[in-house]
């Protein structure tokens, strides 16, 4: 029950998906679009405190799709192939092996002003927490999303083994795997966004009936979600 972006990922295949039109071919984004294998989304709790409800409409920005020639400030992708999910990379593409999903990860900030749901840069509102999981001054700890997508790679066909997919950008970030970035605006009902607080904070486990929208499962103050599966 919230908004959730991200950017198109092509397989390099020469298909031009959409025609020559404004965000596609016109833009330089070329290649058959992949659908993902699974979405998944989870909502974590802070390792210091409990964590405060989200206003209804705050709007989080995770990385930067203009990272390539603005610079590493705000990057914050993260890709990596199943089952080697401990290793993540930056500013290159994983090289799969044969059968194992690609898969990207985006983990938002986890600290809020307490007061704006949006900002002019809409970055300003919200932070990332210190690294010992406190808050920067000012500001008060929210449930961190994390959204998980994989997807089922093709291979042969004509598509180089050596880059088999690429991240949709602006030509001239010249689909750099660290501009990959995503998006979420929350519309959680208030009394939804409530019950998963409380689920969070209680380390309860908290399952689609409790919930009554799509497969939540929470324990140790997570909360998840898997919103999405195409395929298989």
């Amino acid at each position: 029950r919230s908004t959730h972006y991200w950017p198109v990922l092509r397989a390099l295949d020469g298909e031009q998906e959409g025609g020559h039109q404004p965000g596609g071919a016109h833009d330089g984004n070329i290649g058959s679009v992949l659908s993902p294998a699974s979405v998944s989304l989870t909502f974590k709790g802070s390792p210091v405190s409990e964590v405060t409800e989200m206003p209804r409409f705050l709007r989080i920005i995770t990385g930067d799709a203009k990272s390539f020639t603005n610079g590493t400030a705000n990057a914050n992708a993260s890709w990596s192939c199943e089952g080697f999910e401990d290793r993540q990379l930056k500013d290159k593409y994983p090289l799969c092996p044969e059968g194992a999903q690609v898969v990207r990860t985006f983990n938002f900030q986890s600290c809020w002003d307490g007061q704006n749901t949006d900002s002019g840069n809409h970055r300003d509102h919200v932070a990332f927490a210190r690294e010992d999981g406190t808050c920067p001054d000012g500001f008060r700890a929210i449930p961190q999303l994390q959204q998980r997508i994989a997807y089922d790679v093709p291979t042969g066909g004509g598509i180089p083994e050596d880059t088999p997919f690429a991240v949709d950008s602006f030509p001239e970030q010249l689909h750099k795997p660290l501009t990959d970035h995503g998006d979420f605006i929350n519309v959680m009902p208030e009394k939804l966004m409530s019950r998963a607080v409380t689920c969070i904070n209680s380390n309860r486990d908290c399952g689609a009936r409790g919930f009554g929208v799509s497969p939540f499962s929470g324990s140790s103050g997570v909360l998840r979600g898997m919103v999405g599966r195409c395929g298989g």
